[in-house]
């Protein structure tokens, strides 16, 4: 019994030289938990964040950087009513959109939009 609790106190502080036939097994085994594990099980999704809340700005209106992708085949007149349902499935709660600016790179190609809002 204690040749196997010096063998699991050896496991836990690392305590096998480089080399051996034991620190083989544990990076194998630590190899496999990380390759084999399913995503699931940490609930660990990779999903960019399409609607960011950024700080709010003076005089009580919160800005919202909004993705191009999400408003690309939207028309240009019905933009901010899209993004007050984005908003709107995003916070659980009704917002005004007061100002849609789209924000662009040196070519003038859309990067994103800033949403301007009120509760």
């Amino acid at each position: 019994m204690s040749r196997l609790m010096n063998g699991v106190k050896r496991s836990i502080l690392w305590d096998f030289p480089r080399a051996s036939w034991q620190y083989d097994v544990m990076v194998a085994v630590i190899l496999l938990f990380i390759f084999a594990t399913p995503r699931d099980w940490f609930r660990d999704q990779p999903r960019a964040s399409s609607v960011v809340m950024l700080p709010a700005t003076r005089g009580g209106m919160q800005a919202y950087w909004i993705e191009p992708g999400l408003l690309d085949e939207i028309p240009e007149g019905q933009r901010t009513a899209r993004v007050a349902s984005l908003l709107k499935a995003r916070t659980q709660r009704p917002v005004h959109i007061v100002r849609l600016d789209p924000i662009s790179d040196s070519e003038q190609e859309i990067r994103g939009f800033i949403a301007y809002a009120t509760p």
